[in-house]
């Protein structure tokens, strides 16, 4: 029984959760620091073979209308490429998840400001607990 891995891909830094083998609750799992793509996807095929990943799960960061931006376009560009190497991706709206990452610290009193690789895997958790509360 594989897990999913959600990846909030951002030019600087790249978050990603994973969940549990019952595919029930999502955990924030680490930052990759984005050197360019072809790194990332070596780094993204490891983690997928060492923690048994059946799908993963991108953030797709939408306008707020819903329209679709520059950072829409780097994301799906970055997915295509996924998608050539055989990894099996599916797209979940992230439009608030680093708003509700950065809230979720606040309340538990942990700084966004010099934890910022902590509030892009918090957001790829949220992004993911939110694909699993769906299906």
């Amino acid at each position: 029984m594989g897990r999913l891995l959600a990846i909030d891909y951002g030019a600087r830094r790249v978050g990603l959760a994973l969940s549990d083998p019952l595919k029930m609750i999502a955990s924030p799992y680490r930052t990759i620091i984005n050197e360019g793509n072809s790194n990332l996807i070596m780094e993204i095929e490891r983690i997928i073979a060492a923690e048994d990943v059946e799908q993963t799960i991108i953030g797709l960061p939408l306008g707020m209308a819903g329209q679709i931006t520059e950072q829409t376009k780097k994301v799906e560009e970055f997915a295509d490429k996924l998608i050539a190497r055989g990894i099996a991706i599916e797209y979940e709206d992230e439009r608030w998840s680093s708003v509700a990452a950065k809230r979720s610290m606040k309340e538990h009193n942990i700084s966004s400001g010099y934890n910022k690789e902590l509030v892009d895997q918090t957001a790829a958790a949220i992004l993911l607990q939110q694909y699993l509360d769906r299906h």
